[in-house]
């Protein structure tokens, strides 16, 4: 029997080395988001190297995403943060505290949740804060019944990879639905309005040779490191890797920086 959701792209959960342990890091789980038509595979490696540090690690899968471009269509801004907060309930049921973790606009749903949740900190890769001016971003709804997609990029596929193996077996939909986009536009709005009532700790991760980020990836880190309300506020810039941070070639850096972020907290 076929199933919905594209094999190998599943949400995932794993439980740590034991979820009846009293570590600090046994009382501590962590949520990770992936990206704009993006999959819990992208988010998959990172939570298999922090599960070996001891958290249990749960992997949502945002409405929509991982099966077919249709569903996404047909899923909202307010969808996807509503995976975030089902995601956040079931990992409290193994641990007293989570950390948000996520990728691109896994990232914008993370920093909005911190606002809506109580949460230890927050961890968010490759965040864009908004989409360059465009009247077309104004009439989505209209326009998309007409044109349903749009290209992501106008270089070849994968290009802007250094990892050539892990893009071959990397999961998305080929293509932006032009509706979902509107979404998007809805949820970055939300974002920076939320900036300043985010109060966790945060970590910021970007690469200096990510060319996904419409408005620049260093510009986005300046726009929400400048704006962001958390006391406790780092960043790292790494270079050798595209967009999807904890797929590509230096994703073991980002790996690194979050465990050692993660363990900060939860001591």
């Amino acid at each position: 029997m076929k199933t919905s959701i594209i094999p190998t792209a599943e949400p995932f959960f794993f439980p740590g080395a034991s979820t009846v342990s009293t570590s600090p890091a046994q009382t501590t789980g962590i949520l990770l988001t992936h990206g704009f038509t993006g999959a819990p595979k992208e988010m998959r490696w990172m939570g298999e190297y922090l599960t070996q540090e001891g958290y249990p690690c749960l992997g949502v899968r945002l409405a929509g995403h991982a099966t077919c471009p249709e569903d996404m269509i047909r899923s909202t801004h307010a969808d996807w943060l509503a995976s975030v907060e089902d995601g956040y309930h079931l990992l409290r049921g193994v641990c007293e505290q989570v950390v948000l973790v996520g990728l691109s606009m896994g990232g914008v749903l993370s920093l909005i949740s911190a606002t809506r949740l109580p949460v230890l900190g927050v961890v968010a890769m490759a965040t864009p804060y908004g989409l360059p001016e465009d009247w077309r971003l104004e009439h989505t709804q209209l326009l998309s019944r007409f044109i349903p997609y749009m290209p992501k990029s106008k270089d070849a596929p994968g290009s802007g990879w250094f990892d050539k193996a892990a893009w071959q077996e990397h999961v998305s939909y080929p293509q932006n639905p032009l509706r979902s986009i509107g979404e998007l536009k809805k949820l970055l709005a939300l974002l920076r309005a939320s900036l300043p009532e985010v109060n966790a700790p945060t970590l910021l991760i970007y690469s200096q040779d990510d060319k996904y980020l419409p408005l620049g990836s260093l510009n986005s880190l300046d726009y929400i490191y400048s704006h962001i309300g958390s006391a406790r506020k780092d960043k790292l810039v790494i270079s050798g890797s595209g967009h999807v941070i904890p797929r590509d070639a230096q994703r073991g850096q980002a790996f690194e920086a979050a465990a050692q972020f993660i363990r900060s907290l939860a001591a």
